[in-house]
């Protein structure tokens, strides 16, 4: 055992109290004993501590599931670390109560889960580091992953997006429509949507509303005015965070994540109003995400939005977190620009199409997940098992690898 009160905090709880009982009787024990609650609150420090020194992007501890150990994900890879404490359940379950607030224990006893953001100072005078949070069940136990929020904001240039694309993202080229970036999760998404706001943030004199879950980079206005709405916090969903704002006169809305039919919706009328609208997909292509979101409908309404999507949709950026031969992480995309081909394509149900329109849309700044892994191992960055592994179309990609020079 790793917290020096465990034992005596396990007198008071008999082994016959499980689940949120056990949970909420451990909480008052540390609410009402500052020292336990201030040594729960260190061991999470400490590990987070050493989650940055190790260059980490997430810690998973709690429940059956992690052995008592604390794992760590660095560079895509996550397992045990031995540099770190053990902790027995009811340890974990008083460090993870020891950073979470009154109503985000209601949130977590109610729901049996509960997502956050968290600031901590892990140093003594350098700014508070941000994590997003999330406590969960698992078989009557409290598990935990934090994910680390990048601390500095990667320019849109080392993004390396064609600079015909970065300015469709800027608003000063282009006032409205909508902006996709999509993938799994952890494929960095939340990091190239904080460099679009960046981008815009110091060229444009405009307003940016910022609906997340939880809100991750903390942007400074500069040029820009920029409003941080978090779920749960600021507002009930992103479809409500959504319809407010477009009574709170602004230029860009960043919508987390278009999870359901009625955010959709709401963000398809936002930018039929004249907004410029960015937000996420769970998706692995392109293609992909224009089947989701038509998908996501009735049948006798997919016509309706088919329209409205190739009135609206300007890119879509869909990426990968694809390992190079470095043990590093490389960021390989794939890029749709709509013209008034792909525009064509998707009124008239020709979606798959678009694939071969990306492929010969150079150009135009579009580019196949495949060209992009194909480009990358001619510069020695992939391996070819890496480039084949990660492609969407495998045939395409060895063909790539096979016959091109």
């Amino acid at each position: 055992m790793s917290l020096s009160f465990i034992a005596e905090m396990q007198v008071g709880l008999p082994e016959y109290i499980t689940g949120t009982t056990r949970f909420q009787n451990i909480n008052k024990l540390i609410s009402f004993n500052a020292n336990w609650k201030k040594e729960s609150y260190e061991n999470l420090r400490d590990l987070l501590i050493y989650m940055k020194k190790i260059g980490a992007s997430d810690i998973d501890f709690g429940g059956p599931g992690s052995l008592e150990r604390v794992w760590y994900r660095v560079y895509g890879e996550k397992e045990i670390n031995d540099e770190v404490p053990r902790y027995i359940n009811d340890e974990v379950a008083a460090i993870l109560l020891s950073i979470l607030t009154d109503d985000q224990k209601v949130t977590l006893f109610n729901n049996k889960n509960v997502d956050f953001s968290l600031g901590m100072v892990l140093e003594e005078g350098d700014a508070p580091s941000r994590f997003r949070g999330d406590v969960y069940y698992e078989n009557n136990s409290l598990a935990a992953n934090f994910r680390r929020i990048n601390e500095d904001l990667f320019n849109i240039k080392f993004l390396n997006f064609p600079e015909i694309i970065n300015k469709r993202f800027n608003l000063h080229y282009e006032k409205t429509g909508l902006f996709l970036v999509t993938g799994i999760t952890g494929s960095g998404k939340s990091c190239t949507l904080d460099s679009i706001v960046d981008l815009n943030n110091h060229s444009n004199k405009a307003h940016i509303i910022i609906i997340g879950n939880p809100i991750e980079f903390v942007h400074q206005s500069d040029k820009c005015i920029i409003r941080h709405r978090e779920l749960g916090e600021d507002v009930l969903s992103f479809q409500e965070g959504t319809i407010q704002s477009l009574r709170q006169d602004p230029d860009i809305i960043i919508v987390g994540e278009m999870r359901d039919p009625g955010t959709i919706a709401t963000v398809l009328e936002a930018t039929d109003s004249g907004h410029k609208v960015f937000s996420t997909l769970h998706t692995s292509s392109a293609i992909d995400s224009i089947h989701r979101i038509i998908a996501e409908f009735p049948p006798l309404e997919q016509e309706r939005v088919r329209y409205r999507l190739a009135d609206t949709l300007k890119v879509i950026i869909s990426q990968k977190l694809v390992p190079d031969k470095k043990g590093k992480l490389l960021m390989c995309k794939e890029i749709l620009s709509v013209d008034a081909s792909v525009q064509a394509a998707i009124r008239n149900k020709n979606i798959g199409e678009i694939y071969q329109m990306i492929t010969e849309g150079k150009k135009k700044g579009m580019l196949t997940l495949e060209q992009d892994l194909f480009n990358n191992y001619r510069n020695g960055l992939l391996t070819k098992e890496t480039a084949l592994n990660f492609a969407n179309n495998k045939k395409r990609m060895q063909h790539l690898l096979t016959y091109s020079t």
